[in-house]
């Protein structure tokens, strides 16, 4: 059971983080253009607009897709309360790498949003 609890509380750990970077993203972004934190890809740092406009972005889906990767997260592993150490291990990586795929796929809409409000030397696009 210690093995089950400690593995469904890793499994709650990217949802989390990605629900609380999400809120800094919103409430307080980096203010400077660095390579060290923040949403960092070449579209996002051409310029302080980008810079802001994929934190903005970025921050939104990461809490809405942190808040719905939680509870489906904690509930999966309850249909493994009881098993042996090797199959709670092995089902709780599996889902750790879904949880890490859809966090890189999510960097994707940012991507795509940043393409269409912005050109390649990262001015806005007017509409």
């Amino acid at each position: 059971m210690g093995f089950w609890i400690f593995m469904t509380a890793m499994n709650l750990v990217l949802p989390f983080i990605m629900i609380v970077i999400g809120y800094i993203f919103l409430k307080n972004p980096p203010k400077e253009i660095n390579h060290l934190v923040g949403y960092r890809t070449t579209m996002s740092m051409k310029n302080k607009d980008t810079w802001e406009f994929a934190h903005h972005h970025c921050g939104k889906n990461w809490k809405i897709i942190g808040l719905s990767m939680l509870i489906p997260s904690a509930l999966v592993m309850l249909f493994f309360i009881g098993k042996d150490i090797n199959t709670i291990g092995e089902f709780g990586s599996v889902v750790m790498g879904v949880q890490t795929v859809i966090l890189l796929a999510s960097l994707i809409p940012t991507e795509i949003a940043l393409r269409k409000n912005f050109d390649k030397d990262g001015n806005r696009i007017q509409m």
